[in-house]
């Protein structure tokens, strides 16, 4: 009769054995699914390491942009302007269809009771000084303050620098798209629109002139003169430190938009497909980076630190507070 209860002895302690050793391998699980805390399981759940790893990596580098390389940014900067200038002249010059979207337009902003562009155009065309300064603006700004603004960006907010160029990127590439699929005869191509550009004999400006041999003629939908220019305003009014630096950022895309009408180069609605494209672009680089582009830091502590780990997740700051810093 002893037999029995030694066997039955040695069947309890390994049960109570089996028990303590699934209570290690096995700890509880918190409410949020994670365990102990942690993202490391225990002996036994190695194969959860990997893909958590990975995420957790791609997570990192959302957080914190890695930091921007001279020598990249450059070249990305070249390459990028030269697939813009590349694809913009060559998409298809449909002059018939092109001057049949400009009467729409012209049609449908009378409609709206916002089809002031003539008059503009033909009141400033009258001030010669001004409209000569508005014909070299418009060559030569819309290149300047952009490249000026990245320029800015990169030495001062190297942090928000990757974010901002993304946003600047999407803005163009739509536009791009907006070039091809709805090529548009500007103003200055309609009766009663003034070409000053010709009408002032200026220089610089391939929308009209001698220039408009070597340029296409029809892409005027987007506006990428507001796009980019509503960027710059953006990127210094929310990052500019001095009130009255803030002040002109804001008013950049304002007299640029008046430049583009007066100039007869655009209609109003150009200038609201441009603006489109850049909240689209904002839009995207939330996605990518899952935070707004002005939000990051302005130089991670990581970068402080000379350290090459990722910048740990901070909760984001709502626009507009403490940006500057």
């Amino acid at each position: 009769m002893g037999e029995p209860t030694e066997i039955q002895t040695s069947g309890t302690e390994q049960s109570a054995r089996a028990r303590r050793v699934g209570s290690v391998q096995s700890p509880s699980r918190p409410a949020d699914g994670t365990v102990d805390g942690t993202d490391t399981l225990a002996s036994g759940s190695t194969a959860l390491r990997g893909p958590r790893t990975l995420r957790s990596r791609i997570g990192a580098q959302r957080r914190g942009p890695a930091r921007p390389r001279l020598w990249f940014e450059l070249a990305l900067i070249g390459f990028s302007y030269w697939i813009y200038s590349l694809v913009r002249n060559a998409v298809p010059e449909q002059a018939a269809i092109a001057h049949q979207h400009a009467t729409w337009i012209w049609q449908l902003e009378q409609n709206l009771g916002v089809a002031v562009e003539r008059s503009v155009n033909n009141g400033i065309n009258s001030v010669t000084w001004l409209i000569v300064g508005m014909n070299y603006y418009y060559a030569t700004l819309h290149f300047i303050v952009t490249i000026a603004v990245l320029i800015w960006l990169y030495r001062s907010h190297p942090g928000r620098y990757a974010a901002g160029r993304t946003v600047l990127a999407v803005t163009t590439a739509i536009a791009l798209v907006g070039f091809y699929f709805f090529p548009l005869a500007p103003p200055r191509m309609m009766p009663g629109f003034i070409d000053t550009v010709t009408a002032h004999h200026t220089w610089g400006s391939l929308a009209s002139g001698a220039g408009a041999s070597v340029s296409n003629q029809y892409a005027a939908m987007p506006s990428m003169h507001i796009g980019w220019s509503a960027w710059c305003g953006l990127t210094v009014f929310f990052l500019a430190e001095r009130a009255w630096v803030r002040a002109l950022g804001l008013l950049y895309p304002v007299f640029t938009l008046t430049v583009i009408i007066a100039t007869a180069n655009h209609f109003w609605m150009d200038a609201v497909g441009g603006a489109l494209c850049l909240a689209i672009g904002f839009v995207v680089a939330r996605f990518i980076y899952h935070r707004w582009a002005f939000q990051f830091p302005q130089v991670p502590a990581s970068w402080q630190a000379g350290s090459s780990s990722q910048v740990p997740e901070q909760r984001p700051t709502p626009v507009g507070a403490g940006l500057r810093r």
